[in-house]
């Protein structure tokens, strides 16, 4: 689609350094009379940036190199940084610096994955090594591409206030934390990983800005009171001037894509991307992003988090939606976890039944217009008719261990039994799985909610507003101080423990659960191909997939006994693939044989809290 203030180029706003001592300034700032840059280093000095349409100043500066320091300057009075800064060495406060975008790319022959093949493991930079940099992470790779991990996911990297904080409170799109290595350590990573064969995902934030250190405001309406989010102002997005600050955004996703290589995005909490203009923010980010990548010659996929269950979200254009390429689904998660955990507070109460999942694995979503408890209204739309691929699914992530009062994994609310059941769900589901830091050994360090804001007024609100957050969970205590260090310090994955026997027979299951998976990503069936069963009183789903080289069947059993169960399983001879309740998997044993002869029905002993893989001979 072309219109008027449309772009599909790169980054144009901010200091743009163009090699040979030459740096283009770009400033929006439409409500200023003058605008001007002042350059700290090497050589003081202030230039005036001539005023352009639609509020641009901009000026082409000689004998700028990387590393200076600048600040911008509105009406010759206040002096700020780059909104669209690409460093702040000093923190969110202090001056911007240039940077030199060229780096030695060995990545050429890249080309990006299809969605299908995507095994997401997602990372936060600071708690998944001691040194909390991109450089440290250089050393697990090929762990990870051992492991069969074929997407590396990183949460938010855009700069924060201080050195501790789950990324959200970005407040410079632009510029990579300094803590984390910068630009060169990000694109280093990018790089190394792409050598490997693992694309990168870059979680990004477009509903907001942190709370300190966000200066957009001051150069214009960024935001509105039209609208409200639960975290600070909404962004502008279909108000007045509100084109410009879409296209701020549309490029910062260009630049993630085209400078650092990344090959998707997951656009955080889109229910919060308030839009209700004629021609939606999100639907011409889908289009810029795919123009892009057809002229870069690239796969690159954006993945939304939504809590709204709306499937137009990941309908194509032609069908009237916005053209994402895949939906986080908590629905999924909320199934599995309900089953795996027995909770039932919060929006858990409007699970718990092995038909929740059931639908999951059928239409995706839980909820698709049936009244919700939890909400007290109807809920979602018909996902039915959407391919397998527009569905991440994941028993853990940052927000479902995170959000909880004491930031607890799954290792550390059910059994060792129920944690193989929970990766078996995931990983042979036919969406595409996601594993969060640590949980392929079943790490057990939290993951709480961090920050290190310099604003004590600020600490407090948030302290208070995370104790309200948990209210409706009836969860005993006080959630950990955000702001102490030892809240940051007790969530760093323990690698070490992986060497451990349980955590070692865990590990080997998702690497086995992973291979299985790799072996049919070919033939991967239509949701239409997906026989599902689900038994409520015995508290068991059975699953049957067609290939075209035989067929698959699943079986997950929740139940906390022994239970026999008929199940209706076409003739002929079937295989065992994987029990995790045998031994080989430090389980207590099964009473599934090697070798089943169905004559269209079979009676079965199933394990508690255990699954099952068949194959068709």
């Amino acid at each position: 689609m072309k219109g008027v203030g449309r772009i599909v180029k790169g980054s144009q706003v901010g200091a743009v350094y163009l090699g040979n001592g030459q740096c283009r300034f770009r400033l929006w700032a439409p409500t200023a009379n003058k605008a001007a840059v002042r350059i700290l280093s090497p050589v003081e000095r202030t230039v005036e940036l001539e005023p352009s349409d639609k509020g641009y100043f901009q000026a082409l500066v000689q004998g700028v190199e990387p590393g200076s320091l600048y600040l911008f300057q509105l009406d010759g009075s206040r002096e700020l940084p780059d909104p669209a800064s690409r460093s702040q060495p000093q923190g969110v406060h202090g001056r911007s610096r240039v940077e030199d975008p060229s780096f030695p790319w060995d990545d050429q022959a890249w080309e990006g994955l299809p969605l299908n093949r995507y095994i997401l493991y997602e990372v936060h930079v600071g708690t998944f090594t001691e040194e909390g940099t991109f450089e440290a992470i250089l050393p697990h790779l090929d762990f990870l591409k051992d492991l069969g991990v074929t997407a590396l996911e990183l949460m938010p990297v855009a700069q924060f206030p201080g050195e501790r904080n789950w990324g959200y409170d970005g407040v410079y799109p632009f510029a990579v934390q300094d803590s984390y290595g910068g630009a060169e350590g990000l694109k280093g990573l990018v790089n190394a990983c792409h050598l490997r064969g693992l694309a990168v995902v870059l979680d990004v934030v477009y509903n907001h800005l942190g709370p300190e250190g966000n200066y957009l405001g001051a150069y214009g309406p960024y935001f509105t009171d039209r609208y409200k989010t639960p975290w600070s102002e909404a962004v502008n997005l279909d108000g007045p001037y509100s084109d410009e600050v879409r296209r701020f955004f549309t490029e910062n996703a260009l630049y993630w894509i085209q400078e650092f290589h990344v090959d998707a995005l997951r656009l955080d909490a889109v229910h919060a991307v308030f839009d209700f203009s004629a021609s939606p923010f999100l639907k011409e980010l889908a289009q810029d992003v795919k123009t892009v990548a057809r002229r870069l010659k690239r796969r690159v996929h954006l993945i939304a988090e939504s809590a709204l269950n709306d499937s137009c979200l990941i309908r194509s254009s032609e069908c009237g939606g916005l053209g994402l390429d895949a939906l986080w689904n908590e629905d999924f998660h909320h199934a599995l976890h309900a089953l795996l955990t027995g909770e039932r507070e919060g929006y858990y109460q409007d699970y718990g039944r092995v038909e929740h999942l059931a639908k999951a694995f059928q239409e995706g979503f839980v909820y698709t217009g049936e009244y919700s408890s939890y909400r007290k209204k109807r809920h979602g739309s018909p996902s039915g008719d959407m391919p397998p691929q527009c569905f991440v699914v994941f028993s853990q992530n940052h927000d479902q261990v995170g959000n909880r009062m004491k930031g607890e994994r799954l290792s550390s609310l059910i059994s060792f039994e129920a944690l193989k059941l929970a990766a078996g769900v995931i990983l042979l589901s036919p969406f595409i799985p996601l594993l969060f830091m640590g949980e392929e050994y079943g790490e057990k360090a939290p993951f709480p909610y961090f920050i290190s804001h310099g604003d004590p007024q600020l600490v407090e609100a948030v302290r208070e507003g995370r104790r309200k957050e948990f209210e409706a969970f009836y969860w005993v205590g006080d959630p950990p101080d955000p702001q102490a260090e030892e809240t940051f310090h007790c969530a760093r994955i323990h690698r070490h423990d992986m060497n451990k026997e349980n955590h070692r027979h865990l590990l080997e299951l998702y690497r086995k659960l992973i291979h299985l998976r790799k072996r049919t990503a070919s033939e991967r069936p239509t949701r239409e191909g997906i026989v599902v069963t689900s038994f409520e009183e015995e508290k068991l789903l059975f699953i049957q997939y067609p290939y075209d080289s035989g067929h698959q069947a699943m079986i997950f059993h929740f139940g906390l006994e022994p239970r026999p169960v008929t199940i209706s399983l076409p003739r002929g001879t079937w295989k065992k693939q994987l029990d995790s309740s045998d031994e080989c998997w430090a389980g207590p044993g099964s009473k599934v044989p090697g070798r089943i002869e169905s004559s269209g029905e079979v009676s079965l002993v199933f394990s508690p809290t255990g699954f099952v893989l068949l194959s068709g001979v």
